[in-house]
């Protein structure tokens, strides 16, 4: 090689290298996990046209949720601990959303008989609340009590979270899908 053209063939090698690079890595290499949603998939399936009641007896149509991403609870009227933290990370992670909050909503399935405690409307306004239907939660997966629900703009339930989720992954989720969605 002369001495001339030793320069040229180092700055191709240099010019190249990323491409070679990269080539490698995305045919050859696989991140570890594999997953970069927080929430667990459930198989998509639509949720049925039901219409609820509010304990105050008003109807509450799940049609009135369409084009909206819903964060569903399901618990018992009393509300205990669990319950709490289950709505105050599904208020938080709406909250953190910032100017696209509007495009999600809450709503919080009684299962059983009774009424929520009188504070709870007040710590939650932007929460919906309804008397769970038992063809909705024979919809829902196993046990829905155990855990937070995701909802997209269609209907359809795709994504179930921990009882106690860590907030800040629950937001990223939120945020991501309100990213890449067109609709809701």
């Amino acid at each position: 090689m002369s001495r001339s053209m030793r320069p040229l063939y180092i700055l191709a090698a240099v010019c190249l290298a990323p491409f070679v690079a990269s080539f490698a890595l995305y045919f050859f290499w696989t991140p570890s996990g594999g997953q970069v949603n927080y929430g667990t998939l459930v198989p998509p399936r639509p949720l049925p046209e039901i219409s609820l009641r509010t304990p105050a007896g008003e109807a509450l149509a799940l049609r009135e949720l369409r084009g909206k991403w819903v964060l569903l609870t399901v618990d018992a009227a009393a509300c205990d601990e669990t319950c709490a933290k289950k709505l105050y990370a599904t208020r938080q992670a709406r909250t953190m959303t910032g100017k696209e909050r509007e495009r999600v909503q809450r709503l919080w399935l009684i299962a059983g008989a009774g009424a929520p405690p009188a504070g709870l409307a007040a710590a939650h306004p932007d929460l919906r609340i309804a008397v769970a239907d038992p063809a909705l939660l024979a919809a829902l997966p196993a046990a829905p009590e155990g855990g937070i629900f995701l909802i997209d703009p269609l209907g359809n339930l795709i994504l179930r979270y921990p009882t106690d989720p860590d907030i800040k992954k629950l937001h990223k989720d939120i945020g991501r899908l309100l990213y890449a969605s067109r609709i809701g």
